[in-house]
This record gives C-alpha cells, structure tokens and sequence, in this order.
C-alpha cells in the first residue's frame, strides 16, 4: 500500500511539474520566429541565441533566430506591424535606435509603430581601438583629435544609434570632432577595428570582453570597472558623467491582443530571470533590467525624452 501510494506521489509530482512547464510556454507545440534586425555575431544576435537555447532546453518552447539586416535595424522595424499578429514572430528593439532613426529621412517607420512589451539588458558603450593602434589610453586618442580635427574615425552601428550618439557625446565632451562610420551592426565593424581600417570604434562592453586580447578598451560608461577589463578605466573615472548604452528588448506587431502580448512579456522575464542565463550575460558585459509590459508607457516617455535631449545637445536636431 505504501509502494502504491509512493508511486502515486511520484506521478503526481511528474505531473504538476509537467504542467508547470506547460503553463510556462506561451505557444505549446509551437514555434516563435525570433527577428534580429541585425547581422549575426552582434550583442542582439548573441543574447537571442541565448534565450532561444535556454527557451528550448528548460521549457520546451522552440525559438528559431532570423537575422534579417538593414539599414541599421530600420529595414526589419519597418516591416513590424506587417508580421501575422498571432505572437509567433518577435522583433528585436533596440533603444535609442527606434527612437532617433526616425528622424533620418527615407525610414520606413515611426517611434509609435514600434510596440515594444519587454526590455531584458543594456550593454555600456565602449571605446576601443586595435591591440596594434598607437593609442594606448584615452588620453592618446584625444590628443590625436584634438591635433587634427575630423581625421580619427570612429566605427559605430547604424546612424542614429546608441553608438552615433555616444561618438556625439564623446565629441562635445571633449571639445573634438571625430568621423563616425556607420556599419550594418556590431558584428560587421569588427574586422575593420581589428585591421585598423578604422582608428577606434565606439562600441559596447560584451564586445570589449569578446575580443579581448585584439583591441584595446579605452573607456567604458558603466558605473564601474568590469571584473574582465580590470585596467579599463570608466568614462567617470576620466571626469565624463557618463553612464549608459543600448537598450535591447522584444516588440510584436500593434495588433497582438494584449493577453498574447502579457504572455509573451511574462515569457520574456521568465528567460532573462533564470540564474544560468543571468550569469552568463552578466559575466560577458550586459547589465540586465526587468522592463515588463506593464511599465512599457512610462518607460518610452522617459527614454524617448533622453533620446531626443541628447540628439539636441549633438546638433543632430534643432
């Protein structure tokens, strides 16, 4: 009677643990299409990597990564709202990318067409120059702005991204004028930096980390030093108040019914709050946030005032 009732208890727990997982996948027997507006091997690629592996190992819900590239994001953004609005496709968006791109002529798309549901990492800029650059510090490389204004280049993501603006930031801080070179995303810049067909590049902590070793990290605007570029000085410690980066989060078409939209935000927390994933990003440079559905409102309004103050203050708008 006890092996009986032992046994009970065993396919009983099997079974709540099962539904457990069930209840956790927001499409069960389905397949999320996962939109990275970005080449592969950027910090966007990589991280969805991530969530689709741990989204099918742990819960059983299948995510399959699509890079779909150009024009810096806006080709993909573009196309949002056209995508079936059933929760099967997401986007990947990208702050202040969304916001300031507009602002260019010729995009396909508008700040509101974006419906962003959930925010899960930001990555600090960095400035970096080769392993082989003659600039061995910050300093170096102001010094060769300041002596010959507009002819150090800078490589960066996209115009009118996170890394436009913090090489804007970087030039009226500074009181220099270098040349951005926008390229598709980070993952396209790189053999550039590293041949030094660009004299530096403004990038992100994950890919300091990454190619640690082949360029040389600068500055990063992160409140502190990382535990991986123990020698890299922070923007602060140079006298730059100077924290921040690339917001990266999901965003389905605007016709999604809102219970789709709350289970995939749920979803999308759920990922970014497992302890295996929350290690590995953070080690590798990502500073996590938790920007649910429920905050998404206040959260634009914030960012997009920053956004546009900063673009204001480059003279990249009047």
């Amino acid at each position: 009677m006890r092996i009986i009732s032992g046994l009970r208890l065993i396919v009983l727990s099997w079974g709540l643990l099962f539904a457990g997982l069930i209840q956790a996948q927001p499409f069960p027997g389905k397949t999320i299409q996962y939109i990275i507006p970005f080449p592969a091997a950027g910090e966007s690629d990589l991280v969805a990597r991530y969530q689709a592996e741990l989204s099918a190992k742990k819960y059983n819900q299948q995510m399959v990564v699509i890079n779909r590239a150009g024009a810096g994001g806006a080709l993909a953004w573009s196309q949002l709202n056209s995508y079936p609005a059933d929760g099967l496709t997401v986007v990947g968006v990208n702050i202040p990318h969304i916001i300031l791109q507009p602002l260019q002529e010729g995009i396909q798309f508008k700040t509101e067409d974006i419906n962003s549901i959930y925010f899960y990492h930001y990555t600090p800029d960095a400035l970096m120059v080769s392993a082989d650059s003659p600039y061995k510090t910050f300093q170096d490389l102001v010094a060769a702005a300041k002596k010959d204004p507009g002819k150090v280049s800078l490589a960066g993501s996209a115009l009118y991204s996170a890394n436009h603006m913090a090489v804007e930031r970087l030039n009226k801080a500074m009181g220099i004028k270098t040349e951005y070179i926008p390229f598709k995303g980070t993952g396209d810049l790189i053999t550039s930096l590293i041949g030094m067909h660009v004299d530096g590049a403004m990038g992100y902590l994950p890919l300091a980390i990454q190619q640690k070793g082949k360029v040389r990290t600068l500055a990063i605007a992160a409140e502190k030093r990382h535990p991986a570029l123990p020698d890299v000085p922070t923007f602060k410690e140079l006298g730059i108040n100077w924290v921040d980066g690339a917001y990266r989060g999901i965003g389905v078409p605007k016709a999604t019914p809102k219970l789709i939209q709350q289970k995939l935000s749920d979803y999308f927390a759920l990922l970014n709050s497992d302890p295996e994933i929350k290690k590995k990003l953070e080690d590798a440079g990502f500073v996590l946030v938790d920007i649910p559905l429920s905050k998404m409102p206040a959260f634009m309004k914030e960012k997009t005032a920053q956004a546009m103050d900063d673009a204001k203050n480059a003279g990249m708008i009047k």
